[in-house]
């Protein structure tokens, strides 16, 4: 038996809107398992309004006018998402952090659930817009939560002055996600850790230092 959602919202939620409350957020979140089930079980080409609506018990007029395609169905996934908190590593100290975050990563995409619905959103992210913006939200979420790993290693001397959090937590992540995605290589714990500690080298030589340019020496010094 189908909740038809009648008196609920005309248009499909924005990405970074408020939360809804109440029998929205029911039927909201009732979609989002929905959607993260059928991904899973069927990967992003097989996603549609009609599967969605059947598996989570929601009328498909509703999901149709709310999430109107599988693009909007993938995207609100990833808004959902980048509201919730990531478990930021805190060792003590900035090599361990580093290590224990990209091994994070690798864990995911490892996972036979969570690790299928990932591959599956970012390999759709290269074809459709919708999905990509989003995609690149949450990434971005992602990378704002764990920046203060690195603020933390400033405080305790570990790095220089002014180095940009975000970006040394895109170079740990960015080498497993190529592996992932681009090259197509295994992705491991070694990955892992070496893609931390060359983060870390360049780091600790001030290559993410905010407004600084590293460029050759071209004084012939």
């Amino acid at each position: 038996m189908t909740r038809d959602a009648g008196a609920e919202e005309e248009h499909p939620p924005v990405p970074g809107s408020t939360r809804p409350g109440g029998r929205t957020a029911r039927t909201r979140e009732a979609v989002r398992e929905a959607t993260l089930a059928e991904i899973a079980e069927r990967g992003y080409d097989g996603l549609t309004v009609d599967g969605v609506a059947a598996r989570a018990g929601v009328h498909r007029a509703t999901v149709h006018r709310r999430w109107r395609n599988a693009a909007g169905l993938a995207a609100d996934v990833l808004d959902l998402a980048s509201g919730e908190r990531w478990p930021v590593p805190d060792t003590g100290g900035i090599q361990g952090d580093l290590r224990e975050l990209t091994s994070l990563v690798v864990t995911h995409f490892e996972d036979p659930h969570a690790g299928a619905v990932s591959r599956a959103l970012v390999s759709a992210a290269v074809h459709d817009p919708v999905t990509a913006r989003a995609l690149h939200g949450f990434l971005a979420g992602r990378h704002r939560q764990a920046a203060p790993l690195v603020a933390r290693a400033v405080e305790r001397g570990e790095l220089p002055e002014g180095t940009d959090g975000e970006e040394v937590v895109r170079a740990a992540v960015a080498p497993v996600y190529y592996r992932l995605f681009i090259s197509g290589e295994a992705a491991d714990a070694g990955t892992a850790e070496r893609s931390a500690d060359a983060a870390l080298a360049a780091a600790r030589s001030g290559v993410f230092v905010r407004g600084v340019r590293n460029s050759p020496d071209r004084s012939g010094s």
